[in-house]
């Protein structure tokens, strides 16, 4: 799976500067899109990039070659590789394991909410624990970024429309989703931080289409081990094969109400191992660190703080 490629957002260091780019050598290096070559113009921004489909990759797979633009990933900060989609969706009780663990019957069709754009922050942000909740949960998710715009595409043809995929965490404010009048679903999963994504988008080759050895690997996304930590201990281990409704599913499902758009994020469900149905319950405190963990996607870590600390 090495061959795969993982696009990402990051910040230089030494200038503060942002920039996409591809992470390459196994994680050890950045290639820096918009200073590898002045022969390319790429956007300096992801949802752009993936706007500008078969050609950015082209371009793209073009700088990977020349081997120029290579920085240590010490001198950077990787970032959400996508800070402003136009839509952040998700999908609830997609697991019949977490579906049974929270009581709930299993779903005929998808359960969808929204989450907002404020709530995304990258690998090593600070999940901020506001004080208005006391049950602030964890949620390890395979998380869809659309490449195309898509519309009342069929199953068959959906994933010619991903352009891949990243790892997400669902934090969610339990006494906020259930305790609210009438549920608070997209409150509840909407605080600010609680929409971690990354480290890389990892791309999917059937919506590449490039003659390249880039993406010459296959990437099932309904067959992933997927796991959370939190302080070490694994509390949700699974399988994407074990979604109720797969990526395909989803994503034509979505696209019959609305036309998805480059950049868009679908959040698939999480696993079984939730922190609200355990006995007792385990909730995410200011010092915690939780880590969501997906097999050839990578792992996105972020520790806990209080918001009286900031």
């Amino acid at each position: 799976m090495n061959s795969l490629l993982r696009l990402v957002t990051f910040e230089t260091l030494s200038t503060g500067k942002r920039s996409i780019g591809a992470l390459l050598d196994n994680g050890r290096h950045v290639v820096d899109f918009a200073s590898a070559n002045s022969k390319h113009t790429l956007p300096l921004d992801m949802r752009s990039f993936l706007n500008g489909g078969k050609k950015s990759m082209r371009m793209a797979v073009d700088i990977i070659g020349t081997g120029s633009g290579r920085i240590s990933v010490d001198e950077v900060k990787i970032c959400a590789p996508i800070s402003d989609p136009q839509k952040i969706i998700a999908v609830g009780l997609n697991y019949k394991e977490h579906a049974i663990e929270t009581k709930m019957a299993f779903p005929s069709e998808p359960v969808v909410f929204t989450k907002f754009t404020n709530a995304i922050i990258g690998p090593n942000d600070n999940i901020v624990k506001p004080t208005s909740s006391d049950q602030v949960d964890y949620e390890v998710e395979l998380v869809i970024v659309i490449g195309r715009e898509c519309h009342n595409v069929s199953e068959s043809t959906a994933l010619d429309y991903v352009a891949g995929y990243t790892v997400g965490n669902d934090v969610t404010a339990r006494d906020w989703q259930f305790g609210k009048p009438g549920g608070q679903w997209s409150l509840s999963k909407s605080f600010n931080s609680f929409s971690p994504i990354g480290p890389a988008i990892v791309v999917n080759p059937q919506w590449a289409h490039l003659d390249t050895n880039t993406n010459s690997c296959e990437l099932d996304p309904n067959n992933l081990s997927i796991k959370s930590t939190l302080n070490g201990r694994v509390m949700q281990q699974s399988n994407t094969k074990e979604l109720i409704f797969n990526v395909q599913q989803v994503v034509s499902y979505l696209s019959k109400v609305v036309t998805l758009s480059p950049g868009d994020l679908i959040f698939t469900g999480t696993p079984y191992g939730v922190g609200f149905t355990r006995t007792p319950p385990i909730f995410l405190q200011p010092g915690d660190t939780i880590s969501c963990s997906i097999e050839h996607l990578g792992t996105l870590t972020n520790k806990v703080v209080g918001q009286s600390n900031l």
